[in-house]
């Protein structure tokens, strides 16, 4: 597993693999093929890798009926173009946990629409998101999370947090549609900007604009995998 983590600085555990790059299956670093639907259980969890650049439209989609089976989605993507990504996650399976962690580094347009159904009793989908919005760029940010009826004891979140350029564009639309009784449900967005006195003490510290705006990111980012 220790090439997963030099080629993409992505941490990594004992799993069976399902790894993307730039939209492109690889099965020589999937232990998995390639397939939308896991109906399977597996002794070990599950970790998607999907890295690379981003254009157009990309859609991300698993279908989980395998009870007691932990996923986990690591996504660190960029895009220099117009980029829409859509991300669907169906739990179906008892007892089972899907955990996706993205970083997104946007330096065009990029919508992104995340939707977390559950269709089981005690699910879980937990998306946690941090988008670094470039200059000049404009993002949207979609979140729906479908408790559907019966299906209570569940766990839903999903987070979103970017890092934006004073002139970066950023919207969010969170959305839920509860039609049962969960264990958690969460919802959150936010941006985060440095204050001038914080770039005003980095500077005193002799670093320039460049290196500032390089600090912050990496303070910004360099917990998320």
């Amino acid at each position: 597993m220790n090439y997963l983590w030099e080629e993409f600085n992505i941490k990594t555990f004992p799993a069976e693999t399902i790894v993307f790059r730039d939209g492109v299956y690889q099965p020589e670093l999937s232990t998995l093929p390639n397939s939308s639907k896991i109906e399977k259980g597996y002794d070990l969890p599950i970790h998607i890798i999907y890295v690379g650049e981003i254009s157009g439209k990309k859609d991300i989609h698993f279908e989980m009926s395998a009870p007691n089976q932990q996923v986990f989605l690591s996504l660190k993507v960029a895009n220099k173009t117009p980029a829409f990504l859509t991300v669907f996650i169906k739990n179906a399976g008892k007892n089972s946990d899907f955990r996706g962690k993205f970083l997104v580094q946007n330096f065009s347009d990029l919508s992104v629409k995340q939707t977390a159904q559950h269709v089981a009793k005690n699910t879980g989908i937990f998306l946690e998101n941090k988008i670094v919005a470039h200059s000049g760029t404009d993002t949207k940010l979609f979140g729906v999370a479908k408790i559907e009826p019966g299906c209570d004891m569940c766990g839903s979140n999903i987070g979103f947090a970017v890092l934006a350029a004073p002139d970066a564009k950023v919207q969010f639309s969170p959305d839920q549609r509860i039609s049962a009784s969960p264990e958690t449900a969460g919802h959150s967005a936010f941006i985060w900007r440095a204050t001038p006195p914080l770039i005003q003490y980095l500077g005193s510290t002799g670093l320039s604009a460049d290196e500032i705006k390089k600090v912050l990111e990496e303070a910004f980012t360099n917990d998320s995998f």
